[in-house]
């Protein structure tokens, strides 16, 4: 099959072999109607195949300039929020519409001279502003939470984690840049379906990772990929950059959910233990892959207004994927089915089981600090909302019941939704 490969040889190849037709209609379902005539759309709909996107800068392409502003007073806006980039109720949505949709390239132009990250390194500023486009355009603007705004929500969260006194007192500026590099990349070319579903339909990833961490992995080589292809590091030593590629693979993967319980038993270990040592730099690294981590899964810890357009993006993407399951007779998947898994059940199993554990050690970490005491705050009362969200949804089903009765199938949906 024809062939996709970045940088040397054996680091990143990903071919497009003789997979059935069933992965362009599944991932790009969306693209199908009418609209894929055009050299974009065909673009788009083979980009999580990375064939289109290879080599634009030998066919000539050029990136566009990132930043379309309709006029002054946007920009200001603009800039002021920017002035203000390291407060908890930061709003990414406004931010992106202020920006024209450009609020990762924005925000990490900003954030990368803020922390003097362009003199230290010595980065072209073209260059730079060039592979924060690339990897922009390589989000898919049509999922509803895998997005390049998602990553732009990921990349501020963690520039207030990064000031966080307790690991900036140690951070080096490497450690800074790898912990913005990964935020802003570490779901890029999401294709919109998670690794179950890429199994299931024999995707060509799937087979090439070895059904583990297949969608980290991706975001991982493609992000390496543009750093090669961009040429951002060339002019740095070969083992620098070596270190920073296989250091960034690190903290993508560390994403994974189902890594979830592997890193909270190993930090619960160090903060029982107290044996973190943040001189030292594979102890700073694994608090930078926990910043991470709590930067990825922190929209339950936003306030309310903002974390709630969060999860009811990420269910709208879990309720397409099982759609696309139902249409194509597949299993849907767990979370996936709309008629059954609402969004107040999904949001406080997840809250529960997964936010909770890891933002009440990263509050024992930072020493509760007023951010991680606001975040708490903020998830204890959004999780309240989501509550009572749900005991309406219980009340008003049974209230529409003609008989008056539970029916057993409401029955078994509420006790199922009640346990997560």
């Amino acid at each position: 099959g024809d062939a996709r490969v970045r940088g040397q040889t054996g680091v990143v190849s990903e071919r497009r072999g003789s997979y059935p037709f069933i992965d362009f209609r599944l991932l790009n379902n969306n693209t199908l109607s009418g609209e894929i005539g055009t050299k974009k759309k065909v673009k788009r709909l083979l980009s999580f195949q990375r064939y289109f996107h290879a080599s634009r800068l030998l066919r000539g392409i050029v990136p566009q300039a990132s930043l379309y502003l309709l006029d002054e007073d946007y920009l200001g806006q603009a800039r002021h929020m920017l002035s203000k980039v390291g407060m908890w109720d930061f709003d990414i949505f406004l931010f992106d519409r202020l920006t024209n949709g450009n609020s990762l390239v924005t925000l990490l132009c900003h954030l990368f001279n803020v922390h003097g990250l362009i003199h230290h390194f010595q980065l072209d500023m073209v260059t730079l502003h060039r592979f924060f486009v690339m990897v922009q355009e390589d989000y898919h603007s049509q999922n509803p939470y895998h997005n390049a705004v998602h990553a732009a929500d990921v990349t501020q969260a963690m520039h207030c984690y990064l000031r966080e006194p307790k690991l900036a007192n140690f951070l080096t500026p490497s450690d800074i840049m790898l912990g913005l590099l990964a935020a802003a990349a570490h779901d890029v070319d999401h294709p919109g379906v998670n690794q179950p579903f890429l199994i299931k339909t024999k995707h060509h990833l799937a087979s090439l990772y070895q059904n583990v961490s297949v969608l980290e992995n991706h975001h991982w080589r493609s992000t390496i990929g543009m750093l090669r292809e961009s040429r951002l590091l060339a002019h740095l030593p070969k083992e620098v950059t070596q270190d920073i590629e296989q250091q960034l693979g690190s903290l993508i993967l560390a994403t994974d959910i189902n890594r979830q319980n592997e890193f909270l038993i190993r930090l619960r270990s160090h903060l029982d233990n107290q044996d973190l040592r943040l001189e030292d730099a594979q102890d700073r690294h694994f608090m930078l892959q926990i910043a991470l981590k709590c930067a990825d899964i922190c929209n339950p810890c936003r306030v309310w207004d903002l974390s709630k357009q969060w999860s009811e993006r990420v269910c709208e993407e879990f309720y397409r994927q099982g759609d696309l399951e139902q249409k194509f007779e597949l299993e849907i998947s767990p979370l996936c089915n709309q008629q059954k898994d609402t969004i107040p059940s999904i949001q406080i199993g997840f809250m529960t089981y997964i936010v909770e554990p890891l933002f009440e050690r990263w509050a024992q970490f930072t020493g509760n600090t007023s951010l991680s005491e606001n975040m708490l705050n903020h998830l204890r009362r959004n999780k309240a909302k989501w509550r009572s969200l749900l005991h309406k949804q219980h009340s008003s089903s049974r209230s529409n019941d003609h008989s008056g009765q539970v029916t057993g199938s409401q029955e078994q949906t509420l006790n199922e939704e009640e346990t997560p």
